[in-house]
């Protein structure tokens, strides 16, 4: 007797109630974790208590999506989150369903460069800021130190011409 041949697969067998909702609450976000938390908590606390620890030990609470476990790196997922995400459904037609996806991926990847060019170009203008404020700040201490040269050397004549205006005190005595 083959033991292989006995073995259940998790994905074809029948789920519980537990997996079913965990699955529907999954498909729909961390929102749909949270909103039930809240209501459980209104409705009776320990069970949104527990829920609450299931959420932190499965790391549903600190992850970007809910349905983690999922490969998210297939395009075809991509494609599907991002209809679900922006209200796009599938039309029935492929080819133009392929082209909507290709042309919102586009769209996408144009916004990204765009956004990161704002953001050189933000860069770029807080340090042309930078530098003018710097050199405005540099040219005041330069004049500040050519002042106090200037008043260094008014204070030597002032104090000359006091000395030669008290020499005449001087000679009397």
């Amino acid at each position: 007797m083959n033991t292989a041949a006995h073995t259940t697969h998790y994905e074809t067998a029948a789920r519980g109630w537990f997996s079913r909702a965990e699955a529907w609450l999954d498909a729909r976000g961390k929102g749909a974790w949270i909103a039930a938390m809240v209501v459980s908590f209104i409705f009776f606390w320990p069970v949104g208590l527990a829920l609450l620890a299931y959420m932190i030990w499965s790391k549903r609470m600190f992850s970007k999506s809910c349905s983690h476990r999922h490969g998210h790196n297939s395009q075809t997922w991509q494609d599907r989150h991002m209809s679900h995400r922006h209200g796009f459904a599938s039309s029935g037609n492929t080819a133009f369903d392929a082209y909507k996806a290709d042309t919102l991926r586009r769209l996408m990847s144009e916004q990204e460069a765009f956004e990161a060019f704002l953001e050189r170009l933000r860069a770029a203008k807080d340090k042309s800021e930078f530098d003018q404020f710097m050199d405005e700040r540099a040219e005041a201490a330069r004049n500040s130190h050519i002042d106090e040269h200037d008043f260094d050397e008014d204070a030597e004549d002032i104090a000359e011409d006091v000395e030669i205006l008290d020499e005449p005190k001087r000679k009397k005595k």
